[in-house]
């Protein structure tokens, strides 16, 4: 939030929180992007072939999901102010220093940096939802910092490919390393977290209206290690590797795979590639808005989430299937588009359902661990289709194994989360007494 003596209302601090925290989402995935587009020039200037490009693309992958699992825990012991300015800090001086690498092995180095520099920043993101917004408004907010990834993934290829070949992928990704330094400082000058402001008394009723009072215990390690014994747990855990993969899998290889497998050309490339990730913008937002309306309709917090993020993952699965299949290039991006726009619906209502099943001290870690599945999924996603497209020739039969993978997923969400949130006091019990894999 905007810095207290600042703090007029409830609702316009929230609006530069979820501002702040769209723009580095953006950026964020720009970062992302960065070696995608260079692709091709990297291949030739470092003579990496393609199975290589696949292991140096899950070269961030892997330690980012790895370092989820404290980084979720070290924002909800720190707050997301200091630990996300740590994490811009770190991820840009990593993304500048790949302008300078000399060879793969240190161009895999500089990606595993930015992994694990970028590891805290979507679970910050959570948690500064869970302690600034009204349960009836959380999948709504989440829903709109969630589109940021899309829109960060939709305006990199033109833009970077400007960069790139205006001024050399090298000062592309220093160029972008500068932006990140930045945007830290402003973020850190800008917000602060919710035990850092004093809101008057109506504003602080807002946040809790018609909320049942929940006992607060200062987090622990044991306590968080207590949430893997969760049927809830292991349901987002599953259900987001299916989406993560499937959308890592495009992020990673969707300007190759119009070049190598539907012949277009580089600028084109950089113009279609966009145009999956628009219709994630608003895939996201309508996903988030789906849910906050069945929400106050009547449905359950958890159900509310659950619901759209089966379907949303369910139709991202048969699209992908589709794109797989159909020789016609227009087709293939149609389908591709509706699997950005399924997969966006589906991953903001994954974090709203998160945060609707984790007790608020620990929003950040539950989070966390659910996108440490995903980004299981996504670290391999990459990897794997380098190895089976050098392998066939052709991306059909990746893109038919990720769209089955989305169809179990789907189903992990279903069968696994109850419409039951995680009792905190349960995670504090000094003895485990509860059953292993409760609701």
């Amino acid at each position: 939030m905007v810095a207290p003596s600042k703090i007029a209302r409830l609702k316009s601090a929230q609006r530069y929180s979820l501002s702040l925290v769209f723009i580095i989402g953006v950026l964020n995935y720009m970062d992302r992007g960065t070696l995608s587009v260079a692709n091709p020039l990297i291949r030739h200037d470092l003579g990496v072939s393609i199975a290589e490009m696949g292991v140096l693309l899950s070269a961030f992958l892997w330690p980012y999901a790895f370092f989820l699992l404290p980084s979720g825990g070290l924002v909800d012991r720190f707050g997301p102010r200091r630990v996300l300015c740590a994490s811009l800090i770190v991820w840009s001086i990593a993304q500048a220093a790949a302008g300078f690498v000399a060879s793969l092995g240190q161009f895999i180095v500089a990606r595993a940096a930015l992994g694990i520099g970028e590891a805290p920043t979507f679970p910050a993101f959570a948690r500064v939802v869970r302690d600034w917004y009204h349960s009836h408004d959380q999948a709504s907010a989440v829903g709109i910092w969630n589109a940021s990834p899309a829109l960060g993934t939709a305006i990199a290829p033109p833009l970077l490919t400007g960069l790139m070949l205006g001024f050399g992928w090298r000062w592309m990704f220093v160029f972008m390393g500068i932006m990140g330094i930045v945007l830290a400082a402003v973020w850190f000058t800008m917000f602060r977290d919710r035990s850092e402001c004093e809101l008057n008394e109506m504003d602080a009723a807002a946040l809790t209206a018609g909320e049942q009072a929940v006992e607060h215990f200062p987090t622990s390690v044991a306590a968080w290690g207590r949430l893997f014994s969760y049927r809830a747990t292991w349901g987002l855990v599953l259900g987001f590797f299916g989406n993560v993969y499937i959308g890592w899998m495009f992020i990673a290889w969707l300007p190759g795979y119009l070049e190598m497998q539907r012949h277009m050309s580089i600028p084109k490339t950089g113009l279609i590639a966009s145009i999956p990730y628009f219709c994630g913008v608003v895939g996201s937002i309508v996903g988030g808005l789906i849910a906050s309306r069945l929400l106050k309709g009547g449905m359950s917090a958890i159900n509310s989430r659950k619901f759209p993020t089966v379907v949303g993952t369910l139709l991202m699965g048969l699209a992908t299937l589709v794109a797989a299949e159909t020789p016609s290039n227009t087709i293939a991006v149609v389908a591709i588009s509706f699997t950005m726009f399924f997969g966006f619906f589906a991953s903001g209502t994954s974090w709203a359902l998160a945060t609707a099943c984790a007790p608020t001290q620990y929003a950040a870690s539950l989070g966390a661990i659910m996108d440490f599945g995903g980004f299981i999924g996504g670290a391999l996603a990459p990897m794997v289709t380098g190895f089976v497209v050098q392998a066939s020739g052709t991306f059909a039969p990746a893109l038919l194994v990720a769209g089955l993978i989305g169809l179990v997923s789907a189903s992990m969400y279903q069968l696994l989360i109850p419409n039951r949130a995680i009792d905190v006091s349960e995670l504090h019990l000094e003895a485990v007494t509860q059953p292993m894999m409760p609701g």
